[in-house]
């Protein structure tokens, strides 16, 4: 019997998997302790960290019907698990893709904000749709917010339940890319190999610096000054700069660099 998370491991990056296509891949406690646990257990292996769901459907966000019998029994602590989740994506050192396969609501959005790259099939169908509730997204909303979309499209999601596909979530920059479902996952898994041959210091201090700025740090001179502070952490904790310089005077090309 498998779990409510499905892990799948490669060289230096894993593909996480939500596994409850019945109930839209709605996360209950039982996944948000699978996720906890894969996250922890992955840390210090994997660079770079595939999430999806089964089926067709991303994630429909947290599971409501468990949350209410939660909610009539006096069990409390279903938001807070959900907001350590997204944080502790966050606060990984992997660089985690969010592949967007079918419908995400909610949390569903969140996850995919939360992610520090995006990729969504035409078919994927995204929205908020808690003001039918009478109720601020609390998760979805900040994380649409600090995401860096405009306030007019971060409403269009908060304020009127409206759902967009793949193709809209490219154009107004909620993912990085928009693919015909069939090349999600083979376009998401190139992805996560790549970064996988890359630094896990470079990835991982990388991966801090853009949540810090702008978010942070707002003036021109701080953020350089950040940069290169971030930069002296990575020779400090690594030889990967030093490598790689060895190989551009030796004439030899490193990833990614020309053709």
């Amino acid at each position: 019997m498998t779990g409510p998370v499905a892990v799948t491991r490669h060289v230096g990056w894993a593909e996480l998997r939500l596994d409850r296509a019945d109930k839209r891949n709605a996360v209950d406690r039982a996944a948000r302790r699978a996720l906890l646990q894969a996250f922890d257990a992955l840390r210090g292996e994997a660079k770079s960290i595939v999430l999806t769901g089964t089926g067709t459907s991303f994630c429909a966000g947290m599971d409501l019907k468990e949350h209410e019998l939660d909610r009539q029994q006096g069990i409390e602590g279903a938001g807070a698990e959900w907001i350590a989740v997204n944080l502790a994506i966050r606060a990984h050192p992997a660089i985690f893709i969010a592949a967007v396969n079918g419908l995400a609501l909610g949390g569903g959005a969140t996850l995919i904000n939360v992610c520090d790259l995006a990729i969504a099939s035409t078919a994927a169908s995204i929205g908020c749709p808690e003001m039918g509730f009478a109720t601020y997204p609390g998760m979805a909303g900040p994380a649409i917010q600090l995401a860096g979309m405009t306030r007019k499209r971060a409403a269009w999601l908060v304020l009127t339940t409206n759902r967009i596909d793949g193709a809209t979530a490219e154009r107004w920059g909620m993912v990085n890319a928009s693919v015909e479902p069939d090349q999600l996952l083979p376009r998401a898994r190139e992805l996560a190999a790549q970064i996988a041959g890359f630094d896990a210091v470079a990835l991982a201090e990388s991966k801090k610096a853009l949540d810090r700025i702008p978010a942070e740090i707002t003036g021109w001179q701080q953020a350089m000054d950040h940069g290169q502070r971030v930069n002296e952490i990575i020779r400090a904790n690594t030889t990967a700069q030093a490598e790689g310089g060895a190989r551009f005077a030796a004439g030899r090309k490193n990833p990614g660099q020309g053709v």
